[in-house]
């Protein structure tokens, strides 16, 4: 299995408290991590997933914590989490460093056109820091469904 890259980056809580999370702080704990890169705060695709993982917490909170993290600013990340209710991790990544890593932010494909942006990916990480599950390019629309598939769970 493949392990994952240990990062730190500044963001907000389920409360909209400015945190800086480690991802070895969270390890450990006996759940996963539920890992998802997003192009941009409060757009429609992005907007569409994070309220799919907003209503489905209930379910997801029982296999792990759900962590959002995108380019924008904390100061985004705060009206974005406010103007929907977000009840999980939102991190900033504005050099991309993170998704780099973790190979979200390269080139994709939009409209025909060839383009470097976020590549819409989760990974679910288990409490040792092994990577148990990925999806890169995954659509907005019904992913957390697959999450949820993955689980086993019910929606």
């Amino acid at each position: 299995m493949e392990k994952a890259k240990d990062f730190c980056l500044p963001g907000i809580d389920e409360n909209g408290k400015e945190i800086n999370f480690c991802l070895k702080d969270y390890l450990g704990k006996g759940r996963d991590i539920i890992l998802y890169f997003y192009p941009k705060d409060d757009t429609p695709g992005c907007t569409t997933e994070a309220c799919d993982f907003r209503d489905n917490l209930n379910t997801l909170k029982d296999y792990g914590i759900v962590v959002g993290v995108s380019p924008d600013s904390i100061e985004s990340h705060k009206k974005f989490k406010e103007k929907y209710n977000l009840n999980f991790i939102l991190l900033s990544d504005p050099e991309k460093k993170v998704m780099q890593e973790y190979g979200a932010y390269g080139e994709k494909v939009m409209y025909g056109k060839k383009t470097m942006g976020v590549i819409r990916s989760t990974f679910i990480i288990d409490s040792e820091g092994n990577i148990k599950k990925a999806w890169k390019n995954v659509k907005a629309k019904g992913h957390v469904e697959q999450i949820l598939k993955f689980y086993g769970a019910k929606k």
